[in-house]
């Protein structure tokens, strides 16, 4: 089992690399929307490809993200039912429907996708739009995001059967401090002089 921490470890790591790397994403898409809107107004102007570029930087968010967001347990949740269980129950939910939705879904979206992809890629396939981009670098997001996903999805079933055989602690409880937007609100409070 500890060969099998170390590998979570170091999915968890790549996810954790992935999704701060995406954060550089979010700001591109915002310039690149900010700067082809600024462009069209002021002179009249605009691209396809700049509009395609802007769903590329969305699409690679969101898909790149999808293991990011599992890894921080941050999918959205039931937690009107699974809020009044304990923690075991919850970690065997989460073992129960990683293996038999999570994993079976992902791994059909990603074998799926990855034809569609190098079909994409063998024809050089080109946007419909004019002045549009190739297609094949957003058709090749699709698999890398549900691979992304897959090995998180590994990596918290590792951690859920560690945790019911009493080997590491909750890994679902958070042992973070504050977020960014907490420590906002509690300075501001603390400006004001009011008390949390």
């Amino acid at each position: 089992m500890k060969i099998l921490l170390r590998l979570s470890a170091l999915i968890d790591a790549l996810n954790e690399r992935v999704g701060h790397l995406s954060y550089w994403l979010i700001l591109l898409a915002v310039l690149v929307s900010a700067g082809n809107a600024s462009v069209r107004y002021a002179f009249n102007m605009s691209s396809n490809a700049w509009l395609e570029i802007q769903w590329y930087l969305f699409s690679a968010v969101f898909l790149f993200c999808a293991g990011y967001t599992l890894l921080h347990n941050q999918h959205v949740r039931i937690d009107v039912i699974s809020g009044r269980m304990s923690r075991r129950a919850r970690a065997w939910i989460d073992v129960l429907g990683t293996l038999f939705f999570l994993l079976p879904m992902a791994i059909a979206i990603m074998w799926m996708s990855w034809p569609v992809f190098v079909d994409a890629y063998q024809r050089n396939e080109v946007s419909t739009n004019a002045g549009g981009l190739i297609v094949w670098p957003g058709r090749l997001m699709l698999p890398v995001g549900f691979f992304l996903l897959i090995l998180q999805g590994i990596s918290e079933l590792i951690k859920r059967v560690a945790f019911l055989r009493g080997l590491i602690p909750d890994p679902t409880e958070k042992h973070e401090g504050p977020s960014a937007e907490e420590q906002l609100a509690e300075a501001l409070r603390k400006e004001r002089g009011e008390t949390a």
